[in-house]
C-alpha cells in the first residue's frame, strides 16, 4: 500500500472528476468506491470516495459538500517526456479551468504552464521525464513564507526512506521581485520513498493551505497512529476530528490505519455504517474501537 495518499475533497463530483482525471494518464484507473450510509452525514447511497491511480500512484477522492475549495497552495506537477504530451494534456486541463501561468518557455523549463481545471484542482506541467510521474507540490505562501525548508526537515523526520533530494534556493536578485532570499525556490524531498516539492512562495498570495487537498498517512499499527499524531500536532499544530489534523504550517494530514478500506467495504454496508459513526465520534482514530465496530453481528 501507498504509505501517503493525496486526498481531494470535492462538492459532489468526486466520482466525475476521477474518471476525468483517469482519462487523463496511461496506466491509470479507477480501484474502488464507498457509499454513504445511514450514518450519513450525505444522503445514504451517494458516492463518498473514490480510490484511484494515476500513472500507478495512488488518490483517493471524497464527497465532502460545499465546505473546502481547492487553492493552488497544493499543487500536482507533471513531468511530459514530449512536448506532445505536454500540449494533450495543457488543452484537456484547461478545458473548463483557467491558466495560472500560461504555457510557454521559461528560465527554469523549456516548455512549462501551471493551470487549475475545471474542478479547481491545479497541476504544474514540465517538459521533462521525471523519475516520479506526478509529485503534490506544496508552496509556503503568506504567513508560512520561508518556511519551506523548516517543513522538509520535520517531514523528512517522521518517515522512514526519507530525505531531502535537492534544494535551490532564491538568490538576492530574486528575493526582489517577490522571493525571500534564501528561501526555497524548489525543494524535492522524498517520504516514505515517495516524492514531493516544496517551494516558498511569497507573502502577497491571498489562499494557503486547507483541507481541500489532505495528505493520508497509512499507519499499520496504532502505535505508528499515536506517534505521528503527536509529532504532527506538535509545536503549532491542531487536532481535527475524524482523525484529521492540520500542522504547524497549515497542510492537512489524515492518520489512519492501513486497514480502513476494508473496514469501509461498500460489500459490508451495515459494518461500514457502524465503523463510519465510530469514526465520527473520534479525533485521533483507535484501532481496536473501529475493530470492534466492525465485528458486531
Amino acid at each position: 500500500m501507498q504509505k501517503i495518499t493525496p486526498f481531494l475533497w470535492f462538492d459532489a463530483d468526486a466520482e466525475q472528476a476521477a474518471k476525468f482525471y483517469v482519462s487523463l494518464f496511461k496506466g491509470s484507473k479507477i480501484t474502488a468506491k464507498t457509499l454513504y450510509g445511514a450514518a450519513g452525514p450525505m444522503p445514504k447511497g451517494t458516492v463518498m470516495t473514490v480510490a484511484f491511480e494515476l500513472a500507478g500512484q495512488g488518490f483517493t477522492a471524497l464527497n465532502g459538500g460545499r465546505v473546502f475549495a481547492f487553492t493552488p497552495a497544493i499543487s500536482f506537477f507533471v513531468g511530459c517526456e514530449t512536448k506532445a504530451e505536454l500540449d494533450a494534456l495543457w488543452k484537456k486541463l484547461i478545458d473548463g479551468g483557467s491558466a495560472l501561468m500560461e504555457l510557454g518557455a521559461y528560465p527554469f523549463a523549456e516548455r512549462y504552464g501551471w493551470v487549475q481545471d475545471r474542478y479547481g484542482l491545479s497541476w504544474q506541467l514540465i517538459l521533462g521525464k521525471r523519475s516520479q510521474k506526478i509529485t503534490p507540490c506544496l508552496m509556503f505562501v503568506g504567513a508560512q513564507t520561508g518556511k519551506a525548508g523548516e517543513a522538509m526537515e520535520r517531514y523528512t523526520s517522521l518517515f522512514k526512506d526519507s530525505r531531502i533530494v535537492q534544494v535551490e534556493r532564491y538568490t538576492k536578485a530574486e528575493a526582489k521581485s517577490g522571493g525571500t532570499e534564501g528561501g526555497i525556490k524548489h525543494a524535492v524531498f522524498a517520504l516514505a520513498g515517495q516524492q514531493f516539492i516544496a517551494m516558498d512562495g511569497g507573502v502577497a498570495h491571498r489562499f494557503a493551505f486547507n483541507e481541500a487537498v489532505s495528505l493520508v498517512v497509512n499507519c499499520e499499527t496504532q502505535g505508528e497512529i499515536d506517534a505521528l499524531w503527536k509529532r504532527l500536532t506538535a509545536k503549532g499544530g491542531e487536532e481535527g476530528e475524524c482523525g484529521w489534523l492540520k500542522d504547524a504550517y497549515g497542510v492537512s494530514w489524515q492518520v489512519v490505519p492501513a486497514t480502513l478500506p476494508a473496514l469501509l467495504d461498500a460489500k459490508e454496508p451495515a459494518r461500514a455504517d457502524r465503523v463510519i459513526r465510530a469514526i465520527m465520534g473520534m479525533r485521533k482514530l483507535d484501532i481496536a474501537a473501529l475493530e470492534r465496530a466492525y465485528g458486531k453481528k
